[in-house]
């Protein structure tokens, strides 16, 4: 409760003192939390000349329409990055009153009051005002925790993002692939089919063994059951696709047999300490670090005293009087500081500012891990990528080397110098290449989707969703500092 009626002078010099001491304990910098990055990539990509890629639309390097449109019907419906969006709305809310705990506010308040001696009770109305000054760091360790949660909750809907995007292009992918598989494996086991049909008949004609008719029939049934697995492909990522955009059911579209996405020449023009800008996992870590110093500056706050200023001002009316001496009171006007101070409590506030330090600097090693994952992934990504354009060159070649031979073998079936079921053989031997070569393009183009994820690509979130809610990026002067200041 406020004190009545102190002096002039008395409340100046406690307002002075509180000011003072509230300059001497107030909050520290937040720590700089910064890991050393690399010079430079170790893979170089795309030696060709080429489009340098885009952060924000890397999936229109597959020269897709369809694919487009649906990362964008993805970005509009997906149920994931709905859920983002109102968490990150609600973490915008409180930050944007997190300052105003240090406001003056008003309370209206009623009650009935009963006197000691039993001869009389009153109904009291009245109003309470306070104002806390947020002293000793209190203010800004309460921004700096409110801002970590929205910068938290922002990069929250930047990993939503770039998941669904490579999610999406992944599907989609694999989709397609699938399908070309499904075409390729259909016609190797009609080709297995003709060939044991060939092999029937001359069977009956005595001019093959009947071993040879049976190992015909094991090619074409195995042939005929390795059609399941792409069908099995086919039906799961449609029905992944119509989850990530919001819907029950695939589009008769998708169905549709279409040409595999074919990934062309493109250039990586991101320098590593982009990653700190880009990769939402590091935004995330940044964030907890804000979060984490503010809750160290207000455990850190808790051991001084909470100074603020309260005024009261009360009315009180007869509700039953018995005594004949009582009256009425009036209006009772206060105003005073308000103190809390602590003063014993067998250590549990200084443990408490021991343990938040403990957490910031576990947060500031959960950066620089964040850092050094994200360096990790992209270099593997790098690596797997240069791996995979390679076997799908080889595969290219070995496919037209087949195309060629086989050729030559219609030609000499066509002069009657080999027999109709060399060509069987030779065309079987071609299909298979394809599959081949289809499966070494989704997978080169599968090591793309997961380059760009490593680097946190995804379009960026529209204003209408951010509002005032951006987090500020990481400096380069940030990036050049070492981690090794911590709040008192």
């Amino acid at each position: 409760m406020p004190f009545r009626m102190l002096s002039r002078s008395t409340l100046g010099m406690l307002v002075c003192g509180g000011l003072l001491g509230g300059l001497v304990g107030c909050a520290s910098p937040v720590p700089k939390v910064a890991t050393p990055l690399p010079a430079q990539w170790q893979q170089a990509i795309a030696a060709d000349p080429a489009k340098p890629s885009d952060l924000q639309g890397w999936w229109h390097a597959f020269n897709d329409p369809q694919l487009d449109a649906l990362v964008d019907r993805a970005l509009a419906n997906n149920l994931d990055v709905a859920q983002a969006v109102e968490r990150m709305l609600a973490a915008r809310a409180i930050n944007g009153r997190a300052g105003a705990k240090y406001l003056p506010s008003l309370v209206g308040r009623t009650d009935d009051a009963i006197d000691p001696d039993a001869h009389a009770s009153y109904f009291v109305a009245g109003f309470d005002a306070t104002w806390e000054f947020g002293l000793f760091g209190r203010r800004e360790g309460t921004r700096r925790e409110a801002q970590g949660e929205l910068d938290a909750s922002v990069a929250d809907l930047r990993t939503a993002q770039v998941s669904l995007v490579a999610e999406v292009v992944r599907d989609w992918i694999e989709l397609r692939t699938a399908q070309q598989q499904e075409r390729l494996l259909l016609q190797i086991s009609q080709a297995h089919l003709h060939n044991w049909q060939l092999l029937k008949v001359r069977q009956q004609l005595q001019l093959v063994a009947p071993v040879e008719v049976d190992q015909a029939q094991a090619l074409s049934a195995q042939a005929e059951a390795a059609l399941a697995a792409p069908r099995q492909a086919i039906n799961a990522s449609a029905r992944q696709l119509a989850m990530l955009v919001g819907q029950d059911h695939p589009d008769a579209a998708w169905l549709t047999p279409g040409a595999q996405p074919d990934l062309g020449p493109f250039e990586l023009n991101a320098a590593p300490v982009d990653l700190l800008r880009t990769r939402p996992e590091i935004a995330r870590a940044q964030a907890d670090v804000l979060r984490t110093a503010g809750e160290l500056a207000l455990t850190h706050a808790d051991m001084y005293p909470s100074v603020g200023l309260g005024t009261s001002l009360v009315w009180a009316a007869t509700i039953n009087d018995t005594s004949p001496r009582s009256k009425t009171p009036g209006g009772i006007f206060s105003v005073g500081p308000l103190l809390n101070i602590p003063l014993f409590d067998w250590g549990i506030r200084i443990a408490a500012t021991h343990a938040k330090r403990h957490e910031l600097q576990a947060s500031v090693l959960a950066y620089r891990q964040a850092v050094l994952q994200g360096v990790a992934e992209v270099q593997t990504a790098l690596g797997a990528l240069q791996q995979q354009q390679q076997r799908e060159t080889q595969n290219a070649i070995a496919w037209q080397a087949l195309q060629r031979a086989d050729q030559a073998v219609q030609s000499r079936v066509r002069l009657h110098l080999n027999s109709p079921l060399d060509r069987v053989e030779s065309q079987i031997a071609v299909d298979q290449a394809d599959a081949e070569l289809v499966d070494a393009r989704a997978q080169h183009s599968l090591a793309y989707v997961a380059l760009f994820k490593a680097l946190g690509g995804a379009p960026l979130p529209t204003a209408a969703q951010l509002g005032s809610a951006a987090p500020k990026a990481l400096s380069s002067a940030d990036a050049a500092t070492t981690p090794d200041e911590t709040p008192r």
